[in-house]
């Protein structure tokens, strides 16, 4: 078995809606990543993409729609749905069973062409109870805020000071879909979507085509003189219902701690870098950093507050801007890594953070008030 797996080269294009059609924009990415790497679609031995079937894509058997254009017509390949994070783990798993050298990870979502994301989210809950109730992943995450904030503490100021930070670090990231310089008031004055969210604390519909390719070591070094190893990774799902489920003690830490444990991290609030994390919902940032164990439980809000998390800051935590300036529903765990690996390889432009990057941490999650976790260790 393969010992490591590196990450060679990556690709992205920008959140906002384009008239650009999906062929177009997945074919891009593709051919710039391979292109990056020196590699043709016939060096590639397999591809893993990450889309999503009627609900963030509206195509039935999405991978069908797309093979030939990503370059995986006539070549070994498979499709993730859901988080598309997994989608890294499964090209890595690939490379690490020896039988592959390359795999090409592609997350794919046209946001513009789909319905709302609630209105998808919708169609989540089960048919005969919740979904006449209406509730949708905005629903749930409001109750979600509302018990944390009810049971440590927090204020709905240090909640809108994540929703501040990250659309203030996405004027640095050409990518970014939503980005501006708001203040804490205007984050809580802006229209009421859920109460207690407001709309600069939901995450925005974007566009998101993105591209990983991975490699063996032997061939990661031939490939890059710079490759991002993978060094570990962990998941973890909730129960379906979400009576079922304690909303403030969820399955991140059990993901958390696989990943820690694979990547031989003991204290991850000093052993990391950087953070990428998913906060399709500002508050959100603030329960996962406690869960991924970068503070103690219901201290998140002190560490908003101290400027730790700035991009200037001692951890910093989406200095991309994270999910809340750029949401490409099934591509944006992927795309955490992708943002991962430029700050790791000092590409980031704009948003690099101004301390050295050896270690960083990304993190996808998926369904009601993240039901499923992923999280990803990536470094030098």
């Amino acid at each position: 078995m393969s010992k490591r797996v590196g990450i060679v080269a990556v690709a992205q294009n920008a959140g906002a809606e384009s008239k650009d059609n999906f062929y177009d924009q997945a074919y891009r990415v593709t051919k710039e990543v391979l292109d990056k790497a020196g590699l043709t679609r016939d060096d590639v031995e397999t591809i893993i993409s990450a889309s999503s079937d009627i609900y963030h894509g509206g195509i039935s058997c999405a991978n069908a729609y797309y093979w030939e254009t990503t370059g995986a017509f006539m070549k070994n390949g498979s499709r993730q749905d859901g988080e598309s994070l997994f989608a890294l783990f499964y090209g890595a798993m690939r490379i690490m069973t020896g039988r592959y050298d390359t795999a090409l990870v592609i997350g794919l979502c046209k946001g513009s062409e789909n319905p709302p994301n609630d209105t998808c989210t919708l169609m989540y809950s089960d048919p005969f109870y919740l979904r006449n109730v209406g509730l949708t992943e905005t629903m749930a995450a409001a109750f979600q805020m509302r018990a944390y904030m009810e049971k440590y503490g927090i204020t709905e100021e240090q909640c809108a000071k994540v929703a501040v930070k990250n659309l203030g670090n996405a004027l640095g990231n050409p990518y970014a879909h939503r980005k501006g310089r708001y203040t804490v008031e205007e984050v809580l004055q802006s229209p009421r979507i859920s109460d207690p969210l407001t709309e600069l604390q939901c995450a925005p519909q974007s566009e998101g085509m993105v591209a990983a390719l991975l490699a063996s070591e032997e061939k990661a070094k031939k490939l890059s003189r710079k490759p991002v190893w993978i060094k570990g990774f962990g998941s973890s799902i909730d129960a379906y219902d979400i009576g079922d489920r304690d909303l403030l003690d969820g399955q991140l830490k059990n993901a958390a701690a696989r990943a820690y444990r694979m990547a031989g991290i003991k204290e991850p609030a000093k052993e990391i870098d950087l953070a990428e994390i998913s906060e399709p919902y500002a508050f959100q940032e603030l329960m996962w950093c406690e869960d991924l164990g970068l503070c103690r439980a219901g201290e998140a809000g002190k560490l908003i507050d101290s400027g730790k998390t700035e991009r200037t800051g001692e951890l910093p935590v989406n200095p991309s801007g994270g999910v809340l300036a750029n949401n490409p529903y099934v591509s944006r765990g992927l795309q955490r890594a992708v943002e991962a690996y430029l700050q790791i390889t000092g590409q980031a432009g704009e948003r690099q953070v101004e301390k050295k990057v050896k270690t960083a941490l990304a993190h996808g999650t998926h369904g009601f008030a993240g039901q499923c976790h992923a999280v990803a260790i990536l470094g030098l």
